[in-house]
């Protein structure tokens, strides 16, 4: 760990000389991840300086315990050692949790599908507020998002909504939204007052870039139809929908939202890229040890990950055993404290396994 450490701080100090290098930022793609790097070690650099500056304040305190003549000083000097020791305690394990490899899948932007389940109408409408929850997340972190194809009910929900969210380290944040997310309260269509239970599927896709995933014309069947649904002119009278299929996987993606087929099959390439991409990812982690394979980060679809009970206005995640009682800000996008505490769990999982190894 401490090799490691070493090897980061020599290279934030390249880091240093190398951003003030003019010629850098004509070249604005290796701009940017130079500085990506230098924002990320920086951290890392603070952090240790932070743990650096502590245990000398317990070096001092411990000469005052052991050389203070005053019987008050000293007993002060033991209380200032203890408060020390416990903040030592917590900035070193904030350090080790940096020193875990960085995922190169964090800064990706995502594609995210969200599918009623269980719950007919009521989980319809359930999937329309988590679309509603991310997005206003979303618009929090500066994130943009765009609607790739949705299918709605007649009551305003959606059977499902597929969607693109891009910007600064998104995959990271939302990584582990994959999973059933069940919700238990009473729905807007029952008159009697009774809490109904029903279930939501969400699926997180890294988006794949197209040099990352090469799909074959003679891998993939184009169909073209009329799109169904509400819309405007050209729906149910041209052939703009799109069909795409991969015949080595048998994936499809259906694409209706734009009047254009040109527009509809660009989309459903990109979420076909991902789902490819989703699938290559699964064989990798599979090959691992089981010890990679940890609750977490699983991101298996069938998995019940969530609880959102609105009479309690709790929200309860199982794989955490985090509880939350403000379910209300949750469901307007007050997700950093969620997604903060997720993020530390995995890692410290990630570090136990570097440990047992």
């Amino acid at each position: 760990m401490n090799e490691r450490l070493d090897s980061m701080l020599q290279r934030y100090g390249e880091l240093n000389g190398l951003i003030e290098d003019p010629e850098l930022v004509k070249d604005k793609q290796k701009y940017r991840e130079t500085m990506k790097e230098w924002t990320r070690l920086g951290e890392i650099a603070a952090a240790h300086r932070e743990s650096e500056s502590i245990l000398a304040q317990i070096a001092d305190a411990k000469a005052l315990v052991q050389h203070e003549q005053d019987t008050e000083m000293r007993e002060l000097a033991r209380e200032e050692l203890a408060e020390l020791e416990a903040q030592s305690e917590k900035t070193g394990e904030k350090l080790k949790l940096m020193l875990i490899p960085h995922d190169p899948l964090d800064e990706k932007n995502i594609i995210m599908e969200i599918r009623a389940g269980t719950g007919g109408d009521e989980a319809g409408l359930f999937a329309a507020d988590l679309y509603r929850m991310y997005s206003r997340f979303a618009e929090t972190r500066g994130w943009k998002f765009e609607i790739m194809n949705a299918n709605e009910t007649e009551l305003g929900g959606f059977k499902e909504i597929v969607f693109s969210i891009t910007g600064d380290n998104v995959y990271e944040n939302l990584r582990y939204e994959s999973g059933v997310h069940r919700v238990q309260r009473v729905p807007e269509t029952e008159n009697s007052g009774r809490i109904h239970t029903s279930a939501v599927t969400v699926a997180v896709l890294p988006e794949a870039e197209e040099t990352e995933i090469d799909i074959k014309p003679e891998d993939l069947r184009v169909d073209v139809m009329r799109a169904g649904g509400p819309g405007g002119q050209c729906v149910n009278t041209t052939d703009s929908a799109v069909r795409l299929t991969h015949l080595p996987t048998g994936l499809v993606v259906i694409q209706q939202d734009e009047k254009s087929q040109i527009k509809n099959k660009a989309k459903a390439m990109r979420v076909l890229r991902a789902r490819l991409f989703e699938l290559e990812e699964s064989k990798k982690n599979a090959e691992r040890s089981e010890a990679r394979k940890n609750q977490v980060g699983s991101g298996d679809r069938s998995e019940r990950i969530r609880t959102y009970n609105f009479p309690q206005n709790r929200l309860t995640d199982h794989r955490i055993n985090l509880t939350l009682y403000k379910l209300d800000l949750i469901m307007q996008g007050d997700l950093a404290a969620l997604f903060d505490a997720l993020k530390l769990s995995a890692r410290e999982e990630m570090l136990q396994a570097a440990a047992a190894r």
